[in-house]
Parts: C-alpha cells; sequence; structure tokens
C-alpha cells in the first residue's frame, strides 16, 4: 500500500510539471486580457502565498532558518520573478506557446552556465551538437512564426529576448536553491518562502511600472479571472510545490523532462482554446529544439551520471 501510495504521489507531481505546468502559459496569457504582467504576478504570488501561509499555521510547521530564508528569497525572486515573472511580461509580446518552446532551452542554460564543468562539457559532441540544435531551433522557430515579416517581427524579437532571459533566470534561481541546507523545513514552507518573496518583489515592480495605477478589478473580465486564479492554484501551488517535491526526491536530469512536454501541451492549448496559430514548419522547429535538448541532457548524463 505504501510503495502504491509513493507511486501515485510520483506520477501526480510529474503530471502537475509535466501538463499543468504547460497550461499555466495559456491562463497566464488570459490573465494579461485585463491585468499588467506585474500586477497579475503579484495577485498569483500574494494569494498563493496568503494560502500556504495558512497551511503552514494550521499544521504547525516550522519555518527555515534565517540564512535559509534569505537563500529561499533569493531563489525565489530569481526564480519566480526572472524566471515566469518575465515570462508573463513576455507573453504581451508573443504566443503562449511560442514562450514555452523557448523556455524549453533551460536545460542548455545549464550547461551554457555551469562554468566548472565547460571543459567536460564542451568536449563532448552531443552536448555541443544539442546546443546548436537548441537555440538554432528557437531561431527556426521564431522565423517562421505567423507575419514574422511584418511590422509584428519587432515583437517577436522583444518577446523571444525576454523569454530566453527568463529561462537564464531560473536556471540561475534554481542553482542558488541547491544552496539551502539538506535539514531544512517541507517543501510546502520553503516554497512559501520563494513565492512571498516574489511576490512582493513584483508589487514593487508592478508600482515601478505604474501598473496599479491603471488596474481597475471592476474591468477585469471573468476569463483573466480564470486565468488568475488557474495560476495561483494549479501553477504556484499544486505544480510549482510538485516541482520543488521533485527535485529532491529525483535526479535535475529526470525533472528537467518537463521541458519537453511542456511546450508541446502549452502549443496544443493556446491552438484548442485561444486560436493560436501553429504551421507545420514551427512544428519541425519545436522537434529541432526538443533534439537539441535531449542530446544536450543525455550527454550530461553520460558525462555527470549522479545528476
Amino acid at each position: 500500500l505504501i510503495m502504491a501510495t509513493n507511486k501515485f504521489k510520483l506520477f501526480s507531481a510529474f503530471f502537475a510539471v509535466y501538463i499543468i505546468w504547460g497550461v499555466t502559459y495559456l491562463a497566464a496569457l488570459f490573465g494579461l486580457e485585463s491585468m499588467k504582467p506585474f500586477v497579475l504576478s503579484s495577485l498569483r504570488y500574494l494569494t498563493a502565498g496568503v494560502l500556504l501561509t495558512c497551511w503552514i499555521f494550521l499544521r504547525r510547521l516550522n519555518w527555515p532558518s534565517i540564512a535559509d530564508v534569505r537563500i529561499l528569497a533569493v531563489s525565489g525572486i530569481l526564480m519566480l520573478v526572472g524566471g515566469s515573472g518575465i515570462v508573463v511580461f513576455a507573453e504581451q509580446y508573443i504566443s503562449s506557446g511560442y514562450a514555452a518552446v523557448i523556455v524549453a532551452t533551460e536545460p542548455l542554460w545549464f550547461v551554457i552556465l555551469d562554468r566548472k564543468r565547460w571543459n567536460l562539457y564542451f568536449s563532448n559532441l552531443n552536448i555541443c551538437l544539442g546546443l546548436i540544435l537548441g537555440f538554432a531551433g528557437v531561431a527556426l522557430f521564431s522565423w517562421f512564426s505567423p507575419n514574422a515579416a511584418t511590422a509584428d517581427s519587432a515583437d517577436k524579437i522583444i518577446g523571444t529576448l525576454l523569454t530566453l532571459l527568463s529561462a537564464v533566470f531560473w536556471v540561475i534561481g534554481t542553482l542558488y536553491a541547491g544552496k539551502v541546507s539538506k535539514s531544512s523545513n517541507s517543501t510546502v514552507v520553503n516554497t512559501t518562502v520563494q513565492i512571498f518573496a516574489a511576490g512582493v518583489c513584483c508589487v514593487l515592480l508592478a508600482l515601478m511600472f505604474g501598473e496599479w495605477a491603471v488596474f481597475d478589478p471592476a474591468a477585469v473580465t471573468p476569463k483573466a479571472w480564470g486565468g488568475l486564479l488557474f495560476m495561483v492554484f494549479m501553477g504556484s501551488i499544486v505544480a510549482y510545490m510538485a516541482f520543488n517535491w521533485l527535485v529532491t526526491v529525483q535526479p535535475p536530469a529526470v525533472v528537467s523532462t518537463h521541458t519537453y512536454v511542456n511546450p508541446v501541451v502549452a502549443i496544443i492549448a493556446g491552438w484548442l482554446l485561444a486560436n493560436e496559430e501553429i504551421n507545420l514548419y514551427q512544428a519541425m522547429s519545436l522537434v529541432v529544439v526538443l533534439a537539441g535538448v535531449i542530446l544536450t541532457q543525455t550527454g550530461k548524463m553520460k558525462l555527470v551520471p549522479e545528476e
């Protein structure tokens, strides 16, 4: 019975990071219909943070040490503001499926940013070929996206660069989060600290960009509220906690396989529910991106099996 429970828990966690996170890109697009990006992210993270804090007090869980709180806060800002928050901002310029395809390059950035292993990684043919294919696939996806030759091309460049930057921030935050002591508190507590730090940061960014001044709750559409609620409960609480738990029980290379599935889910969801366009050449470009990611990951796993 215990083994069956553990298998179900593992399956549920992977379902959350594979499917729910894939749909979150579309939920963000719906939220942007009536809210500015950092207002949307502020409401998302602060609401999730309050709900999780209530749960912590009900369960009488212990808070982390000051040192761990500092690490969790910084990593939360890097991952959830610099990572997810910038993706939401970028979706003002590109489609949700497009954003998910670019985020799929995260495993490539893990290689590029791991300077200690550059000699090891860049002497491996699979990794070098994977990096070339991965980023070439992103360029092709952008080139073949609808209206790429029109004035919208400027938006596509901005959206692409912002989303690539978000992937870099997510990777840096993930690496930094690894500094949290192994004896730290539960996944719920650690996640709450990260989410609250991100929420406060997003509030300040929304103030800096003047987003709160133009925010009118009465003007928010039901679809936008629905997108926000999905991001709060399914994206920030269910899927993000599942991710934080998975990285403690599964190798990072296995957990990062969500980057293969998320763009496919996001593209299908965007096509079905938001009439986002996808053509054959984009589908082929997505295959190139994923082939590059898989080559890079398999090369890493052979060189550093413990990851």
